[in-house]
């Protein structure tokens, strides 16, 4: 008997929801599922109406409450520059998921480009810094 295990919940880190949500949910098409104050954080989190059961939680650099400065200051640092791990979406239209996002103004990493890994795929930074990579999977033969 094999367990039945998916993915429900992932989390980017991102250093203002406002910005962020223009971005995931105004430029990306994204539905947002909650937005709520709690003990003076904020837990928005959104996702793909073709994935109801995956959410994205849009999560402050460091979420614990009882983390250092020097720790808060070291994520913020790495966030600054690029350096935390992105995330990948599948798109059936690497070309046209481009032009729609651009049009909204993010800022562009890569144009639509072929892979040498089999895929079609280009890159936009969020307005946290965090690289967000659209891949289309190109058809083998």
């Amino acid at each position: 008997m094999g367990m039945d295990i998916t993915l429900a919940q992932c989390f980017i880190t991102v250093d203002d929801h406002d910005k962020a949500l223009a971005f995931y949910r105004d430029a990306l098409g994204l539905d947002v599922r909650n937005d709520v104050g709690y003990a003076g954080m904020r837990w928005v989190t959104i996702g793909s109406p073709a994935q109801p059961d995956l959410d994205i939680v849009l999560e402050s650099p460091v979420a614990d409450p009882n983390a250092a400065d020097s720790d808060r200051q070291a994520v913020t640092d790495l966030m600054a520059r690029g350096l935390l791990r992105g995330v990948i979406f599948r798109t059936d239209d690497c070309d046209a998921t481009f032009e729609r996002i651009r049009a909204a103004g993010a800022e562009v990493l890569q144009e639509p480009v072929d892979q040498p890994y089999g895929v079609r795929d280009c890159a936009f930074r969020d307005p946290a810094g965090n690289m967000v990579r659209f891949s289309q999977p190109r058809k083998q033969g």
